[in-house]
């Protein structure tokens, strides 16, 4: 019989990222209908009580555990385990005190950048604490007014830091990956981008062709708006143009209406074509353009319908439709889903229903990003849809060979269930608009 188990845990804290992975592994548990771990804010509360949990007072500090299903009880005790392998680092000994905020944090430590991840409406005050501590800061979380965003990046301006985002999702410096980041091999490109699965693709494409980078900056999605000016564009540009080992700046975003500076290194603007783009890249940096990896589907169905793009990142999913000039697209990684439930790459729910519900006769078209901090499988979630389902399934699939999903092991399960399987977006799209 199914019943609800809620409980609020006291004192108990983790980041936005981490409880939303864990509400996906208890949410597939046998026995388990649905499952929401996280922190007891206004609006997780509103999400919880939509999905008909009666939820007791509660204060945003507490951790929110509410369960539904056969084995609800016992899927606290998976939690338990869960909550362990994420927890926090310790103090150096047992006598000395955690450090109770960012700043103080960061005294203890000889790191360069701080990752912020907390709901937006606090997100402020952490990284304001990173700034002034002297330290970069990374914004994941996003919710943060521009207000804030344009005060913080002025301060950072003044401590002479970067402030990457807010709501970036996507960094590699040096060659450490944060967030939803690829495995990628270090080399001569340096990354500015206004759009973390744009640089996603665009980096991946390059470590195909065996080039490498030197770092990836996000600087969030509103950066280079009239009203942010491209504040942290402006700043990410410069450090890479004083970068010994950047020898060509890349900046990727979504049509700037602001123009960044430019540096006096080499500089490409990407195109709406990524693609394209990397082709542009290798031949400014004198290396040879490769065929890029596809891998055909075993045999297609009888189109008779129409283009469906379920999409897990905006800037592909742009892409995928201003290349294929017609079809529907989604872009299921938009604030509009993911409010209050795991981002697409991490959870496959909500595109698992749009696969279930098109036509016979369609062409699906749709992204699979690889990478720390994704879906540690995707194939395995989606393959046995995708052999069910009585559409063409085109996948773009991002990402390099050393992500830890396996690139061609993912790929080799895709076209085992049907699919057809492109490494570059922009070629996945002009396939699924020629089967039409």
């Amino acid at each position: 019989m199914s019943t609800d188990e809620v409980v609020l845990r006291k004192g108990v804290y983790r980041d936005s990222v981490t409880l939303m992975r864990i509400s996906k592994t208890l949410s597939d548990l046998d026995g388990v209908e649905v499952a929401v771990v996280a922190m007891a804010t206004p609006l997780n509360l509103d999400l919880a009580r939509d999905l008909g949990f009666e939820l007791p007072a509660a204060d945003p500090a507490d951790l929110l555990v509410a369960v539904r299903g056969e084995r609800a009880e016992a899927a606290h005790a998976e939690l338990d385990a869960l909550l362990s392998a994420n927890a926090p680092l310790a103090a150096a000994s047992d006598s000395e005190q955690p450090p109770l905020t960012t700043r103080s944090a960061a005294r203890r430590t000889e790191a360069g950048v701080v990752l912020v991840s907390v709901p937006g409406e606090h997100a402020y005050a952490e990284a304001v604490d990173a700034v002034e501590a002297g330290l970069s800061v990374m914004v994941f979380s996003d919710g943060v007014p521009v207000e804030q965003e344009i005060a913080l990046k002025d301060l950072a301006a003044e401590k002479g830091v970067l402030v990457m985002g807010p709501d970036c999702g996507t960094a590699v410096i040096s060659g450490v990956g944060l967030g939803f980041a690829n495995v990628l091999r270090p080399g001569p490109v340096g990354i500015v981008a206004a759009s973390g699965t744009g640089a996603q693709q665009l980096s991946c494409l390059l470590d195909l062709a065996g080039v490498g980078v030197s770092h990836v900056l996000g600087v969030g999605g509103r950066d280079l708006s009239p009203e942010v000016g491209g504040r942290s564009a402006n700043r990410a540009i410069a450090m890479l143009d004083e970068d010994p080992a950047t020898e060509l700046i890349v900046l990727v975003s979504k049509q700037p209406p602001v123009r960044p500076a430019v540096p006096a290194k080499r500089f490409v603007e990407a195109s709406a074509d990524l693609t394209a783009t990397a082709e542009h890249v290798l031949k400014e940096l004198g290396r040879p353009v490769p065929e890029w990896p596809a891998w055909p589907a075993w045999a297609g169905r009888t189109v008779t319908g129409a283009l469906r793009g379920i999409y897990s990142g905006g800037t592909l999913c742009a892409e995928a439709g201003g290349v294929a000039g017609t079809g529907t697209f989604v872009d299921y990684g938009d604030d509009a889903y993911t409010r209050g439930r795991p981002h697409p790459m991490i959870d496959p729910t909500l595109r698992l229903e749009a696969l279930a519900a098109v036509a016979e006769g369609d062409v699906v078209l749709m992204d699979v990003v690889l990478g720390h901090g994704a879906d540690p499988d995707p194939a395995a979630s989606y393959a046995h849809a995708i052999a069910r389902c009585p559409a063409t399934v085109v996948v773009a699939l991002i990402g390099s060979a050393g992500d830890p999903q396996d690139l061609h092991r993912q790929a080799a399960a895709f076209r085992e269930a049907g699919a057809a399987v492109f490494t570059s977006n922009a070629q996945a799209a002009r396939h699924a608009r020629s089967l039409l």
